[in-house]
């Protein structure tokens, strides 16, 4: 039997989960065990897994569960270094080069356990087949917004927390934008992917018409001054081989417009990242990081941005990873062996 151990998110702002209890139910009614760990911050109660039939387990006890149980959440283990002997379904960010998911890397080897990367699950034609990123395009979009405002006001952006709904994160910046003298000029590199979208569609509701580029726009490598025209850039792709610089450092001191840089991709450790004037995540306490102050130019950098928006974040993507879960009977095949794959060409001796 498989037997699907949920766990609790241990970081701050995380109320997000990948699995929901109607998701939990159809996994039971397939043969599964599940059990779900308490949690003090999950957007969906439990109650409703305990009606789904899942077990239930204290919050944080993930290590001493059988060693056959697979290990299920979105963000960061503990970075406690302690050996990891489990199968774990998670986003390692360990693939890039960065630093911390290096170390991750290290505490599989070591314990013998093994990671299928939530970033790693993709179709045959190498599409992934679950993702939050339009909900992060949206709230990095939002966030993004509220640092240009906040600048109007001649400050730096404040804490931000997690809203109900889509509409509340409207509604909190609705007066501030309608009050500039004009509507600030945003370019979307990256449109017409998820991000992208999500990212187009918040600028949209609030009436705003974005300049959308994608593949056709930066093929030829740039230079790209046209970004320096605008007030906001939102950065929608992913660091990866090939990828071009949008934004060297030198922008800091050359003319410009712009004020903001929504980098919603968010992977400055990586040596392919776009963004090259920065070199560190920002967070709900402190979403935008200052790099030049006259005039000022602030980055947002949040990494787990779909949080902002838990419970609609949670049910869009648990819904689109669920049709994965119902085969993790043949974990060997298909998604699943694809991700152990990936994982395996990460782990052995170089």
């Amino acid at each position: 039997m498989i037997h699907l151990w949920v766990r609790a998110e241990q970081r701050p702002n995380e109320d997000r989960v990948g699995l929901t209890p109607e998701g939990a139910a159809a996994l039971i009614g397939s043969g599964f065990r599940v059990t779900v760990e308490k949690s003090r911050s999950r957007a969906i109660p439990l109650s409703g897994y305990i009606a789904a039939g899942a077990d239930i387990a204290a919050e944080g006890s993930w290590p001493n569960a059988p060693r056959d149980a697979i290990i299920f959440g979105l963000k960061e283990l503990p970075e406690d270094g302690t050996p990891l002997v489990h199968r774990h379904i998670l986003f390692g960010h360990a693939y890039k080069g960065q630093p911390a998911g290096r170390i991750l890397l290290q505490r599989f080897r070591a314990g013998g356990g093994v990671l299928y990367d939530l970033e790693s699950l993709v179709d045959d034609s190498g599409r992934r087949i679950a993702a939050f990123g339009y909900w992060a395009g949206y709230a990095g979009a939002a966030v993004s917004a509220m640092a240009l405002v906040a600048q109007d006001q001649g400050a730096i952006c404040g804490p931000i927390r997690a809203l109900p709904d889509a509409a509340a994160l409207r509604a909190a910046l609705a007066a501030d934008l309608a009050a500039r003298p004009k509507p600030p000029r945003v370019i979307i590199i990256g449109a017409k992917g998820r991000v992208g979208t999500g990212a187009r569609d918040f600028c949209r509701a609030m009436g705003l018409e974005p300049t959308l580029w994608d593949m056709a726009e930066t093929a030829h490598g740039g230079p790209f001054p046209e970004i320096l025209g605008h007030e906001i850039f939102l950065n929608c792709i992913l660091a990866m081989p090939g990828v071009p610089v949008f934004v060297p450092d030198t922008a800091k001191t050359a003319p410009r417009a712009l004020r903001v840089i929504g980098d919603i991709a968010c992977d400055p450790t990586s040596e392919f990242s776009p963004i090259k004037l920065y070199d560190r995540a920002t967070d709900w306490a402190a979403p935008a990081l200052r790099v030049h102050d006259e005039p000022p130019l602030d980055v947002m950098a949040i990494d787990n941005l779909p949080s902002l928006l838990p419970l609609e974040s949670s049910q869009d993507y648990a819904a689109q990873l669920l049709p994965a879960l119902l085969t993790l009977d043949r974990i060997d095949a298909g998604v699943w062996g694809r991700a152990r794959a990936a994982f395996a060409s990460h782990i052995a001796p170089r």
